[in-house]
């Protein structure tokens, strides 16, 4: 089997992952911060300890500003439902995945003006065309980092200097890129950074976060849900600080002590040696993909700015039909369709049919890009 989906849940995972899991079920097993025998206190440290990686992870001076999610769906939810009012003007991307494109389209419902800028057929996306679209009422710009369509970066380091000039918060999905590529919440500008757990940061599903910025006010930003935290109990009120405003309920500490040995496993290995490896298969693969006759790559052509995911279809033949094949005559795992991403695939001008897509990981080799390649040369064929 070849596994090349990793831009929806990277497998496999770090052996310390599945480790610290277990360690966790068998030797901890209770509720963090909600008694105060020997376990729950451990349990309670374990989720500290992840903070802290990933706070080491992104440079974020205070761990106590990462707060966990399911997903990074759930973070980016609570962000656009509890910030955004009617009246506001939000801007994001035409590269957007349905985590933020079906809330805002929610919201548009109530009232919240929402303004999406038009990226090139390739992913790309000027900064200049956000600026001109700045009004007086704009409170949030997002934008995802990396897509999870054809693997282009948008521009938010630039984009981060714009929305700090125009003092507006700035959003970024980090789905595709935490832990596969070099994230500084103080270099670029960063208010609110949302990641998933499932993905680049090896870890478990049911894992994710937001980081939230000392310039955003947490009097402002209302939490999804409320309810029990551990702390205050003996208040019917909400807690009005961090990271319990927004973590009610039992939290999955079981799922977090895993996605803390895969930040660490991150840390270890350095995201620099992460993404040379992960950049020089997905080289390989395009220029692979680029001899084969019939088969069409989406795209920029820049192979240095994007992440390890690629999209191509092959001429005359569906992308369902196709991974069909993949899997059940070559063991490739991969991603057909339109990726929960229809405003990318319109842009990138493959809606409704959408593509098939690649998706490499730390964990791939240049022998199995080699296999790849060879499937797809004789399914061109039909062989």
């Amino acid at each position: 089997m070849i596994y090349l989906d990793n831009a929806a849940t990277s497998y496999p995972k770090p052996k310390e992952v599945g480790r610290a899991m277990l360690h966790f079920l068998e030797k901890v097993g209770a509720s963090p911060g909600r008694s105060g025998h020997r376990l729950s206190i451990e349990a309670g440290r374990i989720l500290y300890q992840t903070r802290e990686s990933l706070a080491e992870l992104f440079n974020v001076d205070d761990p106590l500003r990462i707060i966990f999610t399911l997903n990074v769906t759930e973070a980016l939810n609570l962000v656009l439902k509890g910030l955004l009012q009617p009246g506001d003007q939000v801007i994001t991307s035409s590269m957007e995945h349905n985590s933020v494109m079906r809330p805002l389209r929610e919201l548009e419902k109530i009232g919240v003006e929402v303004k999406v800028v038009y990226c090139s057929p390739e992913g790309l996306l000027d900064p200049q065309d956000i600026e001109k679209s700045i009004k007086k009422n704009t409170k949030l710009i997002v934008l995802n980092h990396g897509s999870n369509v054809i693997g282009s970066l948008l521009p938010i380091a630039e984009v981060g200097e714009i929305a700090r000039k125009y003092n507006i918060l700035f959003l970024v999905d980090a789905a595709q890129t935490a832990g596969c590529y070099p994230l500084d919440v103080k270099r670029d500008r960063i208010d609110l950074l949302a990641f998933t757990g499932h993905k680049g940061l090896y870890g478990p599903q049911g894992t994710g976060g937001l980081v939230v910025g000392e310039k955003v006010d947490i009097k402002k930003l209302k939490p999804l849900k409320t309810g029990g935290t551990g702390s205050s109990s003996g208040s019917e009120e909400q807690p009005d600080f961090l990271p319990d405003v927004y973590e009610s309920g039992t939290p999955n500490t079981v799922g977090l002590s895993g996605l803390n040995e895969g930040v660490r496993f991150i840390l270890k290995e350095g995201v620099d040696k992460i993404r040379q490896h992960e950049l020089e298969l997905t080289q390989k693969l395009v220029e692979g993909l680029k001899e084969i006759p019939g088969v069409v790559i989406y795209g920029s052509n820049q192979d240095k700015e994007r992440v390890a995911v690629i999209s191509f279809n092959i001429k005359d033949q569906l992308p369902s039909e196709v991974g069909l094949r993949l899997d059940e005559e070559y063991g490739i795992m991969c991603r057909v369709g339109l990726h929960c991403a229809p405003a990318a695939h319109k842009t990138i001008g493959t809606f409704p049919v959408g593509a098939i897509r690649l998706s490499l990981g730390y964990f791939n080799t240049v022998e199995e890009v080699d296999k790849a390649l060879f499937a797809i040369k004789n399914i061109v064929m039909k062989k």
